[in-house]
């Protein structure tokens, strides 16, 4: 793979200029790793936007089905799906206005990365933004 990451210094600076992140496949489960990571951030400020079309609300906040549902900007997309759904979450985060294509850490799929690089796109995967917030404080 292909794949090149922001450094840690750029990805410092993304966390620290962004306020709100839509999370896609944001589960209502406390035991997911989605809802604990997406529940640390919230904690530390950043309003989350779930997307997932099976919950009805996360964290205290309606879900949307799909990131074409969210109203106003996105500073970064946060993804919790499959690699092999990397692709199709790629083509609909660029019919919204976000910044950062962010694939969690296990997450990557070069045809996504390339697709989004090609349209000059900041991506970020195989990275935990949870470790990479408290690593850039």
């Amino acid at each position: 793979m292909t794949i090149e990451n922001p450094s840690r210094e750029e990805i410092r600076d993304i966390l620290k200029k962004a306020k709100r992140i839509a999370v896609v496949g944001l589960s209502d489960n406390p035991e997911r790793t989605s809802y604990m990571v997406s529940k640390a951030m919230r904690d530390n400020g950043y309003e989350i936007i779930p997307v997932n079309p099976s919950v009805n609300e996360v964290l205290g906040v309606k879900a949307v089905p799909s990131l074409k549902e969210v109203e106003g900007h996105v500073d970064i997309v946060n993804v919790f799906r499959r690699s092999e759904y990397l692709p199709e979450v790629a083509r609909e985060f660029t019919e919204i206005d976000a910044d950062v294509f962010w694939a969690q850490l296990g997450l990557e799929n070069e045809e996504a990365y390339n697709f989004l690089k090609e349209k000059g796109y900041t991506v970020i995967m195989d990275r935990c933004i949870k470790v990479e917030h408290a690593l850039s404080r």
